[in-house]
């Protein structure tokens, strides 16, 4: 049952592989847990793929089993795609466009990465630079930029003070039909925070396209979900980010998004302190004051995106943001353990710890 809104309370793979091991559980880091119990085989379709760093959970009801069949196959080709084009670190197009950017001269954009920097840059305005993908070589300078966790001592603080001096945002890149160019040699695109989003979006389309009409699609635990499990919506679970099992579940149907950033998700610790990879591009350092924001949308890169947008904004600065990205639902876990929430989200969560959370509800959206 949702709290009472009228009152405040005091690494990555080298590409997609199926996993058919019986009994594999899902890992804990997932941000969302998908409820598929009580589900006859007939009618449930479930499979699991590694991409992207993480598993990759396609839930089918309804479909055929040849429709299954192909659509796994399917999955798994653009899988193997997305994850060659957009890796942030091994060479493919990606690194090879962050070489030429570097250059300062106009080349022709790699076709798989043009729509992803367009939509980058769209949402970079939107969030006022709160989402910024041309930060890579400050995420790389924390360590995020390899399959091992970092180790040791958080960066010197005149190394990020020197990449932050330069300023490297989304508007420094132009663009010219099929052509880019960077204005700033500083810019090195991570697309990381929406890459999943947009990877689950294409991966939705597809199986649209082939008649399927009631999927999820949970790329480690931020998912896209269309139609209804059989006769009930789809329920997932929100993860604790600190704790075990599940913070809160909510329902879905039609075609929803759901999309958590946390800073349980990739992280080191030194001499007692979290260092997380959500990097506050107003710092240089991980965002402060936060534990993890879920969003709930119609689109999944734009879900992906916001979420990493609200992250970074923090408990004082979501609302605002949330507005000029469109975003209707949202949950913002502080790093004290207060929920901050706005009203329509809090008619849709249903807590499901035993101890109940302190709510901080906004205005509506």
């Amino acid at each position: 049952m949702a709290a009472d809104p009228a009152t405040r309370y005091p690494g990555l793979d080298d590409g997609a592989r199926p996993l058919r091991r019986p009994g594999r559980a899902l890992p804990l880091l997932l941000v969302l847990l998908l409820f598929v119990g009580g589900c006859s085989r007939e009618e449930l379709h479930h499979t699991q793929l590694f991409s992207f760093g993480t598993l990759v959970d396609i839930s089918l009801w309804g479909a055929s089993s040849t429709q299954a069949e192909h659509a796994e196959r399917i999955i798994q080709e653009e899988l193997q795609t997305m994850h060659r084009a957009w890796h942030p670190w091994l060479p493919g197009p990606l690194t090879e466009t962050n070489r030429r950017l570097q250059t300062g001269s106009w080349f022709d954009c790699p076709p798989e990465l043009l729509p992803l920097i367009v939509e980058a840059k769209r949402l970079y305005e939107l969030s006022d630079g709160l989402f910024n993908p041309a930060i890579g070589k400050l995420v790389a300078l924390w360590g995020f930029h390899s399959d091992v966790p970092p180790q040791g001592p958080p960066p010197e603080p005149a190394a990020i003070q020197q990449l932050l001096n330069q300023h490297p945002g989304m508007d420094d890149i132009a663009i010219d039909g099929k052509r880019l160019r960077s204005r700033n040699p500083a810019v090195q695109l991570d697309l990381g925070a929406f890459a999943k989003g947009y990877a689950v979006d294409r991966i939705i389309g597809r199986l649209e396209r082939m008649g399927i009409e009631n999927a999820i699609i949970n790329a480690g635990g931020d998912l896209r979900a269309i139609g209804r499990h059989g006769k009930r919506p789809w329920r997932i679970g929100i993860r604790n980010p600190r704790g075990p099992g599940v913070l809160a579940s909510v329902e879905l149907s039609g075609d929803e998004s759901v999309f958590t950033s946390g800073d349980y998700e990739r992280f080191y610790e030194y001499e007692g302190k979290r260092y997380h990879h959500i990097i506050d591009p107003r710092t240089g350092h991980p965002a402060a004051g936060v534990t993890s924001v879920t969003v709930i949308h119609d689109n999944a890169a734009e879900a992906d995106a916001a979420a990493t947008a609200l992250f970074v904004a923090g408990p004082e600065g979501w609302y605002p943001v949330a507005r000029r990205l469109g975003i209707k639902y949202v949950m913002l876990v502080d790093d004290k353990g207060g929920i901050h929430m706005n009203p329509a989200m809090a008619k849709r969560i249903r807590f499901e710890t035993t101890d109940r959370p302190e709510i901080i509800y906004s205005k509506p959206l």
